[in-house]
């Protein structure tokens, strides 16, 4: 790429939300006790509704409903949200439009509203751009309904409001980490001259590819629990990996991390469980996992039984409105010269063309990709991490140690191999 072309990368905001507490922090009034709402909301799709944007069969039946959960934190100068969907993702104006009627809803700005999919692949995504563009092309309703996104954005934007009113005192914060065994493995097997010789995906029956090691993962779940002296107020987690075990059958269903979380409420009841899956972009459960149905349950008593491990790991420490503060950080990736803008449009226009490839050319050339001079506007799939991290002098954890963990350099090369057409 030359020089001068610099100004077309893509931008695209990663989530970087960093609440860091410090005994200096200025956000808030002197000793203001921090408060923190929980809020959930049914954004499951209707039956016909398209799946995985269009990649898979529709909406067959409803096995497990979808829902969005957050948290809003409060007194920390304006609302902070952390919102995450059982969506497969959602992106561009999409992105946009969710948090900018999150924020209106909470009393705040849109780049203090942390939007998050969870990425199950039998659920909507949404992308209101690249379905208009679509539905110019005779493909209305085939990555998603639109209109049943705005039904959904509407019951979350009730719920978000509705639960500033129940708002509860936040003294401590715990913070604590459990291992998860057998759960998640590299997706890219590297051969002896270091390129990718197999891949494993989130199911695989070939034993020899089934034997390949782990590869570089991060075996724990992380742990960010609130609470108001010795009651709990809402526990988030935080695990890097593909959430899928089977899928495209049309069984709408939140995976087995949502099968995870609803264990965990279980064990704790009336505490909101929000997950989050981390950095995630090459690292999937195809190791331990061949398909089978069974291995949902398996696989999310797995994830549980280290979401356990980090609720009961978990050290507590005070905290204050004074101590939080937000930065939102901005990531920038080049594009590569490419002449694909007319291939993708020749390719949306063409009929004799399969559905599936219309679709996703339309979806590549709605979010600029390809174009110079274009803005990424948001993170389309799902498995990018609000990237929580909680700093004190006296804490535990170290922050540097738990980026690298993340392993936001993998998904960096993810995005990076996606975005130059190299695919997932």
């Amino acid at each position: 790429m030359k020089r001068d072309d610099r100004a077309a990368f893509l931008v695209f905001a990663l989530f970087a939300v960093l609440l860091i507490l410090s005994p200096s922090g200025a956000c808030g009034a002197s000793g203001e006790p921090l408060k923190v709402a929980c809020f959930r909301a049914d954004i499951t799709p209707g039956i016909g509704d398209p799946l995985c944007n269009g990649l898979v069969m529709p909406a067959k039946a409803i096995i497990t409903p979808l829902t969005a959960r957050g948290v809003i934190l409060l007194n920390a100068g304006s609302p902070l949200v952390l919102c995450a969907l059982d969506w497969v993702g959602i992106g561009n104006e999409s992105y946009d439009l969710f948090r900018e009627e999150i924020a209106k809803a909470t009393g705040t700005v849109r780049d203090r509203v942390a939007l998050h999919a969870l990425h199950p692949h039998d659920a909507p995504g949404s992308d209101f751009a690249a379905a208009r563009l679509l539905a110019e092309y005779g493909l209305t309703n085939c990555c998603s309904n639109p209109e049943a996104d705005r039904r959904a954005l509407r019951r979350i934007v009730e719920a978000a409001k509705a639960a500033l009113a129940t708002a509860q005192n936040v003294t401590h914060v715990g913070l604590g980490s459990g291992r998860v065994e057998r759960v998640a493995s590299n997706r890219r097997i590297l051969g002896p001259d270091g390129l990718v010789s197999a891949t494993r995906y989130g199911a695989c029956r070939d034993p020899k590819i089934i034997a390949e090691p782990e590869g570089l993962i991060d075996p724990l779940v992380r742990l960010v629990a609130f609470w108001n002296g010795e009651i709990p107020v809402a526990a988030l987690t935080y695990y890097a990996s593909h959430p899928h075990s089977y899928y495209g059958k049309g069984g709408v269903n939140w995976e087995f991390v949502g099968a995870a979380r609803e264990l965990r409420e279980q064990a704790l009841p009336g505490v909101p469980h929000i997950h989050f899956c981390g950095a995630g972009g090459n690292v999937a459960a195809g190791k331990y996992n061949d398909g089978a149905e069974g291995n949902r349950q398996l696989l999310a008593q797995r994830l549980a039984d280290g979401m356990r491990l980090a609720w009961e790991s978990q050290k507590k420490q005070p905290v204050r409105a004074a101590d939080i503060d937000w930065k939102v950080a901005l990531v920038t990736l080049p594009v590569r010269d490419s002449k694909a803008e007319p291939a993708l449009l020749a390719t949306l226009a063409d009929s004799a063309k399969t559905e599936r490839d219309r679709i996703a050319a339309g979806r590549w050339y709605s979010c600029g990709a390809c174009r110079k001079g274009s803005v990424f506007r948001s993170v389309v799939c799902g498995w990018v991490m609000p990237v929580l991290f909680i700093c004190r002098a006296n804490c535990s954890w170290n922050t540097s140690s738990l980026l690298r963990r993340c392993d936001l350099t993998a998904l960096w090369r993810w995005r990076h191999m996606e975005i130059m057409g190299q695919g997932i």
